[in-house]
C-alpha cells in the first residue's frame, strides 16, 4: 500500500471520529436547548503530532476545562503533515468552531488558512510555538520561554565542560525549537572551545533521531555533548549513545521536563532536561480563549517560564508525572 493511499486512509479515519464526536456534540446541544440552557460552544484543536506526549498533556488539560463548562473540545492529529494540518483547520472551520487551538506543523506554512479563519471571526490560540507573522490572526499564543530553556543548557554545558564538541538535534518547522537551538548558539557564541561540529534535522522525534544520531557514530563524527531540542530527540539520541556503549562519553540535554527524560536525569545517562509546563500552558489558554469570547481585551501572548533539572535539583520533581 503506498503512501497516497495510506494518508487518505488516515485521514478518512480521522474524519470518521470527528464525526462521530460531532454527532454526539449536536445531541448534547439538543438536550441542553431543550431544557433552555444555552448551546455549548465548540473548540477545535489541532497539534503537529500527537506523537510527542507535551501535546496530550496540553489538550487534556484544556478538556478538562472546557468540559467543566459545559462545552465541546474536538482534537485532531496531522501526524507532522503540513497539508492535513490544514485539512483539519477547514474541517473545523466547516463544524462551526468558535475558538481554533494551533500547534503550528510549520510556523510559517498556516497563515492563509489562518486569515481566512480569522475572517470567519474564529478566535485563534496558538499554543508552545509562535506562528509566523500571526500579529494579525492569532488572537493569543501561549509559549514557553524557549530561548531562555537554550540558554539554561548552554550554561550548564559550560560548568560542567571546559571545552566540548556539540552534535546538535534541530526542528526547522518549530519556531518554538529554533528559538531553543538559538539560545544555545547566542549562549556559546563568544567562546570558541565550544564547537558545534554537526547539525541534524529529526523534526523532533525520538524515531528519526535515533537513527541519526547511530549513523554518526557510524561515521566517525566526534561529539561529547548533544544538544537536543526537545525531549523525545534527547531520547532517541540517549539510545543510539547507549548501543554504541558511548553514552558514558557524552552529554545529553533536552528540553520538555518529561516523566522519561526526568528518570535518565536521575539515573544519570542523561545530563539535564529544561522543563516546560504543559498543563500551565494548557489552561492559560483555554481560559484566554474564554476571556476572548467575552470580549475582553489585551490579551496577546504569555511566556511561560522553564526550569532547569539537572542532578542537583532532581528530587524536587516527580518522574512520574509532568510539571
Amino acid at each position: 500500500m503506498n503512501d497516497k493511499i495510506m494518508r487518505r486512509l488516515c485521514f478518512v479515519l480521522c474524519m470518521v471520529l470527528c464525526i462521530a464526536g460531532l454527532l454526539k456534540f449536536y445531541n448534547f446541544s439538543e438536550e441542553q436547548l431543550a431544557d433552555g440552557k444555552q448551546k455549548p460552544i465548540l473548540f477545535g484543536s489541532t497539534y503537529m503530532t500527537l506523537n510527542n506526549p507535551f501535546f496530550d498533556v496540553i489538550n487534556e488539560e484544556m478538556r478538562n476545562v472546557i468540559e467543566a463548562n459545559g462545552d465541546v473540545l474536538i482534537t485532531m492529529d496531522p501526524q507532522l503533515s503540513l497539508d492535513k494540518q490544514i485539512d483539519q483547520i477547514h474541517y473545523l472551520m466547516d463544524l462551526g468552531c468558535s475558538v481554533l487551538i494551533v500547534n503550528p506543523v510549520d510556523s510559517k506554512g498556516l497563515i492563509d488558512v489562518l486569515a481566512e479563519a480569522k475572517q470567519q471571526g474564529i478566535i485563534i490560540v496558538a499554543v508552545d510555538t509562535n506562528v509566523y507573522n500571526g500579529q494579525d490572526f492569532v488572537d493569543y499564543t501561549a509559549v514557553s520561554d524557549n530561548y531562555h530553556a537554550g540558554q539554561l543548557c548552554a550554561e550548564n554545558m559550560m560548568a560542567a565542560l571546559d571545552q566540548a564538541q556539540i552534535m546538535i538535534l534541530r526542528h526547522d518547522a518549530a519556531y518554538s525549537a529554533i528559538e531553543r537551538i538559538q539560545g544555545f548558539k547566542d549562549a556559546i557564541s563568544q567562546y570558541p572551545q565550544y564547537q558545534i561540529v554537526d547539525e541534524i534535522e529529526c523534526e523532533g522525534q525520538l524515531e528519526i533521531s535515533m537513527p541519526l544520531i547511530a549513523q554518526a557514530i557510524t561515521e566517525g563524527v566526534q561529539f561529547d555533548v548533544v544538544m537536543a531540542l526537545n525531549d523525545p530527540s534527547a531520547l532517541g539520541a540517549v539510545a543510539a549513545l547507549q548501543e554504541a556503549d558511548k553514552l558514558s562519553e557524552v552529554l545529553v540535554y533536552g528540553v520538555d521536563g518529561t516523566p522519561e527524560a526526568k528518570v535518565l536525569v536521575k539515573e544519570g545517562f542523561m545530563q539535564a532536561t529544561v522543563a516546560q509546563y504543559p498543563k500551565r500552558m494548557g489552561k492559560k489558554a483555554v481560559e484566554s480563549a474564554y476571556r476572548l469570547l467575552n470580549h475582553e481585551s489585551g490579551i496577546v501572548e504569555e511566556k511561560i517560564p522553564v526550569t532547569m533539572i539537572n542532578g542537583s535539583n532532581i528530587n524536587e520533581f516527580s518522574l512520574e508525572s509532568w510539571q
